[in-house]
Order: C-alpha cells, then sequence, then structure tokens
C-alpha cells in the first residue's frame, strides 16, 4: 500500500502544478500596447469614413478633420508606457489546491473500492499461514470455507505475478479437489505437472484427480502416470493404494488384491492400517469367489434402460451413478454401477455382479428400484444441483426405463 500511496502523492502534485504553474507565470498582459492597436484602427477606419464622404460633398474641409483626429490620438498616448502585469497572491492559490486535493481523493475513496484493495492485500498475506494449515492434515484448527476461499484467491495472485510455480498450481489443485470443483483441479494439476512433469508428487495428485473425473480415456492416462510413479519408487504406498481402488472399481479383483497384498507387507503387521487392507483384500478375494460361482450359475439380472430428461443441462464431464435400492426407497444402494456420460439412452444390465456388498446381492431383492443420477466430481454423495431419476418398483429380472429429470 506504500507504493499506492505514494503514486497518487505524485499524481496530485503534477495536477497542482498544472493548476499553479499558470497562474503564476502566465503571460504579462500589455494594456498600452493594446490601446494603441485600438487606436490605429479606429484612426483607419474614421479616414476611410471622410475620404468616402468628401468624395460625396458632405465634407468640405477633409483636412482640418484629419488634423483633429490626428490631435485627439495623440492625447490618447499615455505618459507612462510600462507593461502591466496581474498579480496572484499565495492567498488566492490555497483555495484551489485544497479544493483540487479534496475532490482528486474523495472521488477515489467513493469510488475506488480502498476496503477491497484493502483485505486484497491482507488476503495475500495470510497466504503462508493458511497454506502451512492446509498442508497440516492433523491440525486442530481446519480452514473453513471462507478461509478457504481467501487461500484461493491469495493463490492465485500470487501465480498471476509467478505462474512457473509449480508448488503453487499443485496447492490450488488440491484446494479444487477439497471444495469439489473438477475444473480448477484439472486445470492446476495439469499446469503444475507441464512444469515438473517428474516430479512424483505432481504425478500422483494429477493422476488422482484424473481418476476422480470419471473420464475412462483420462483414467488409462492416470493409470499410466502411477506406474511411472511405482517404477521411480516402489515402496509409494499412495500411487498403489490408488493403483489398487481403480483395480477394484474396475473389477480387476486378482489385481486390486496383489496391490493390497504388497502394501501389507511394505507396512508391516503392526500398523493400523494393516486391519484396513486386510478387509479390502478379503472383500476382493470374495468377489473373485462371487465371480467364479456366477460363471458356473446363471444369475438373474434387470436391465435398465436410462434417459435424459429434456430440460437437463449436461456438464461436459463427469458419470452416471445407476444404483438397485430396495423396493422400500432406502438412501443405502444395494448394487451400483459408474458409468462415463456418453450419448443418450444409456443401455446396461446389473447383476449380482454389481452388488455393493457379498453378503448382500442383489438377487436377493424380489422387488427394486432402479435409480440414475449425473455426478460430476466422483464422489459417491449427492450434492444440491444434481439430477436425477428413479423408477417404478419392478421384479428382479425385468426391465425399466429410468429418466433422469429431477434435481435435490
Amino acid at each position: 500500500m506504500t507504493l499506492f500511496w505514494l503514486i497518487t502523492v505524485v499524481l496530485v502534485l503534477i495536477a497542482a502544478a498544472i493548476f499553479i504553474v499558470p497562474m503564476l507565470y502566465g503571460k504579462t498582459q500589455d494594456d498600452i500596447a493594446s490601446r494603441d492597436e485600438l487606436n490605429k484602427a479606429f484612426f483607419k477606419d474614421r479616414i476611410d469614413e471622410l475620404e468616402e464622404e468628401t468624395s460625396e460633398g458632405l465634407v468640405s474641409n477633409q483636412g482640418e478633420l484629419v488634423s483633429e483626429l490626428q490631435q485627439s490620438l495623440l492625447d490618447d498616448v499615455p505618459v507612462h508606457t510600462d507593461q502591466q502585469k496581474t498579480a496572484v497572491s499565495t492567498a488566492m492559490l490555497i483555495p484551489g489546491l485544497i479544493l483540487l486535493v479534496g475532490v482528486c481523493y474523495g472521488m477515489y475513496f467513493s469510488v475506488g473500492n480502498l476496503d477491497k484493495v484493502e483485505s486484497w492485500q491482507q488476503t495475500v498475506a495470510q497466504l503462508p499461514e493458511l497454506s502451512k494449515r492446509l498442508m497440516d492434515e492433523q491440525s486442530a484448527d481446519p480452514l473453513s470455507d471462507a478461509e478457504m476461499n481467501d487461500l484461493t484467491l491469495a493463490l492465485r495472485t500470487r501465480l498471476h505475478d509467478n505462474p512457473n510455480d509449480a508448488t503453487g498450481w499443485l496447492l490450488l489443485g488440491r484446494i479444487g479437489m477439497a471444495n469439489r470443483d473438477a475444473d480448477t483441479a484439472q486445470g492446476a494439476m495439469k499446469r503444475a505437472y507441464a512444469l515438473e512433469p517428474g516430479n512424483p508428487e505432481v504425478q500422483l495428485s494429477y493422476a488422482q484427480t484424473l481418476m476422480l473425473i470419471g473420464d475412462p480415456a483420462k483414467s488409462d492416462y492416470a493409470r499410466q502416470l502411477l506406474r511411472s510413479v511405482i517404477k521411480q519408487d516402489h515402496t509409494n504406498i499412495r500411487a498403489m493404494s490408488l493403483l489398487a481402488f481403480d483395480s477394484f472399481e474396475r473389477g480387476d479383483y486378482p489385481q486390486a488384491v496383489s496391490y493390497w497384498t504388497m502394501m501389507k507387507k511394505m507396512i508391516g503387521e503392526d500398523d493400523p492400517r494393516a486391519k484396513m487392507l486386510g478387509r479390502s483384500i478379503e472383500r476382493a478375494q470374495a468377489q473373485i469367489t462371487q465371480v467364479s460361482k456366477q460363471a458356473a450359475i446363471p444369475t438373474k439380472t434387470v436391465s435398465v434402460k436410462v434417459e435424459l430428461g429434456s430440460s437437463v443441462n449436461l456438464p461436459t464431464q463427469g458419470l452416471v451413478i445407476i444404483s438397485v435400492h430396495s423396493a422400500d426407497g432406502a438412501p443405502m444402494p444395494v448394487a451400483a454401477r459408474r458409468m462415463p456420460l456418453s450419448q443418450f439412452p444409456l443401455m446396461l444390465t446389473l447383476s449380482d455382479s454389481d452388488s455393493m456388498i457379498p453378503e448382500r446381492l442383489m438377487s436377493s431383492l424380489p422387488n427394486m428400484i432402479v435409480k440414475a443420477r449425473i455426478d460430476t466430481d466422483g464422489n459417491v454423495m449427492t450434492k444440491k444441483g444434481d439430477w436425477y431419476g428413479q423408477s417404478d418398483v419392478i421384479s428382479l429380472g425385468g426391465s425399466t426405463n429410468v429418466v433422469i429429470d429431477k434435481q435435490y
């Protein structure tokens, strides 16, 4: 702000100089010369009139009249011929200067949004503190929504001044993920990766962002990034965890078991995460067993056709979540499948392989409801503004149409 005030003072001084200089050093007023010019013009006009009147016979003593006119012209010449200069006192300038300064600063304070500029500068100054709190996952004082917005503003200001700061772009991408802003997260992570493509931390974060978007083509690229991280560091738990969950989501249960088993060996049985990994392995092995049984025994299915309502504004990216619920409308799905946004209508068949838990298969429901929801950030929780639709109650083995035309 110091620089701002210095600049305003300089500008006001320039305006004051433009106001004062002409008044103090203006052109000297020569009243004598002006009167002489006026008398000469009057004398010439009167001579012309006398010549015209003489030619018309109205005047017979032209010589006498010319002599009188010359004498009167000489009588009008002043004795003192010094030039006069109009004096401007300091007392006359002070009110004008006060008015000039008052108008300049008054207009700025009125329409210049000085309070917003000061708030912006204070927010930028808090960037180190807010960044530290965001990166501290065990902090007892997490950032509020307002502080997250302040951090985003401060980061964007810093990145505007220093666009090659890969760490800043990485942090902005993580903020976008935390705020469920897929566009900001993807754009920032992509910029960070372009600046430091060999940085494992950047590769991990960029891959995680691409996986959350739900685009199959981008998910393939995310897997390539994660494998590149593992090539550089064979003990990178985060990369293995992302690949394991991705394999499980795609139905590649043996690969998921392989990754989780390697992770469990690396962290050891004493690590608190070992129990969670053990449960994940058991769940994947149960899916493998279930798939084997389904290959031998035909299972009942449900055919679903998903259509889009005419009033729905389809987002540029995201996915469609199709879920099966019990006939009483319980919010917890029994089976579900994710599909990328593509040309509607979508045609699919749900079976026990889409069940959420092995202990409760879709085929255990004699009657059910099918729901479809457009998701934009990969988060399983619904949020305000999501488009959805649901079917009537149908029986196992039947088919139904679901029209997405409602909003939460």
